[in-house]
C-alpha cells in the first residue's frame, strides 16, 4: 500500500473532503493501490462547520498526526492543501520538502510570484519533485485547441483573487509563456481581464458568479471553436497526481506555474488601476 499524507490549514474543507474518496475510487479502478492515510491541519477548528481534526479523521477513516514531522515520516507521498491559504504553503514547503517525497501542493501555489520562486528553490535545495496546478488544466476538452491566436475563457468562483487562477492556468495551458502585460476592467459585477502576448495574440478572461467555465479559441487559420468545461477535470487531476507520485514527473513545464503566479500578481494589482496596462 502506497500511503499519502494531507498537510492543510484546517482540515475540514471542500478539497479533502473529497480527494480521499476519489483518490480510493481511483486506485480501486487502475491497481494503482494508494491511500490517504495520514492527515494533519494547523488549525484545529474549520471555520465553517465547528467540525475538528479529530472528528475529521474519524469520519474518513484517517490517522491524524500531531506534527508535519510526524506525517512526512509516515507517508510515501504528501499533498499539501491549504487551497484558500497560499500565503500558508511557503511555511508548509519549508518543513515538507526536505523529506524529498514526491509533493502535490494545491492550487492557488503562492501568493505572489516572489513566494512561488522561493518554493521552487526549496525543490531544487533538496531534490524533491513537486508540481502545483488549477484542476481545470485537466479539463478533457483542452486536448482539442492547438495552436491558439487568441481566446476568450469564461468562469466564476467565490471571489476574483482566489479563484482567477483558473481562468489563469487554462489560458497558459492553451497560450503557452511569454506573456508580456496585462489589464482588469471592473464591469460591474464583471472582471474583464486580457493578456496580451504580443504580435495580436490575445486571451480575454471574463470572471463573473455564475458564470459557467466554457472557452472560445480562434486558431492561426482563423477557425473558431467553442467549448464548454465539464466537471470531469477534478478526477483528471486526481490521475495526474498519482501519476505523479509513481514517476516524480509532471506532465508540464513548472515554468508555467510561474507564469501563472506572475498574471495573477498583476491582474489582482491591476483591479485597482482601472484599464491600465501592467507589465508582467
Amino acid at each position: 500500500m502506497k500511503t499519502i499524507g494531507l498537510v492543510d490549514y484546517y482540515i475540514n474543507e471542500w478539497h479533502a473532503n473529497n480527494y480521499p474518496k476519489w483518490i480510493k475510487e481511483i486506485s480501486e479502478n487502475t491497481g494503482k493501490d494508494f491511500v490517504v492515510k495520514y492527515a494533519w491541519a494547523e488549525k484545529d477548528v474549520a471555520p465553517v462547520g465547528g467540525m475538528n481534526t479529530d472528528e475529521w479523521c474519524k469520519e474518513h477513516d484517517i490517522e491524524k498526526c500531531d506534527t508535519i514531522e510526524e506525517l512526512c515520516k509516515k507517508s510515501d507521498y504528501i499533498i499539501v492543501l491549504a487551497p484558500a491559504n497560499p500565503e500558508k504553503h511557503l511555511e508548509y514547503a519549508e518543513q515538507v520538502l526536505k523529506f524529498n517525497k514526491n509533493t502535490y501542493i494545491d492550487k492557488t501555489f503562492a501568493p505572489d510570484y516572489k513566494t512561488a520562486k522561493k518554493i521552487f528553490e526549496l525543490g531544487n535545495e533538496y531534490g524533491t519533485p513537486f508540481f502545483s496546478t488549477s484542476a481545470l488544466r485537466y479539463a478533457s476538452e483542452l486536448a482539442d485547441f492547438k495552436e491558439c491566436q487568441s481566446a476568450i475563457v469564461m468562469g466564476d468562483g467565490v471571489s476574483f483573487d482566489e479563484y482567477i487562477i483558473h481562468l489563469v492556468e487554462i489560458a497558459v495551458k492553451i497560450m503557452g509563456i511569454g506573456c508580456k502585460r496585462v489589464r482588469t476592467i471592473n464591469q460591474i459585477k464583471q472582471n474583464v481581464c486580457t493578456l496580451d502576448y504580443g504580435d495580436g495574440k490575445m486571451v480575454t478572461l471574463n470572471f463573473a458568479t455564475g458564470m459557467p467555465y466554457a472557452l472560445s479559441v480562434c486558431n492561426k487559420e482563423g477557425q473558431l471553436k467553442f467549448t464548454n468545461l465539464s466537471f470531469g477535470y477534478f478526477k483528471n487531476l486526481m490521475h495526474k497526481i498519482l501519476e505523479f507520485f509513481e514517476t516524480g514527473k509532471s506532465d508540464f513545464d513548472g515554468a508555467e506555474t510561474l507564469e501563472v503566479m506572475k498574471i495573477i500578481e498583476k491582474l489582482i494589482e491591476a483591479k485597482g488601476k482601472e484599464g491600465a496596462w501592467l507589465a508582467l
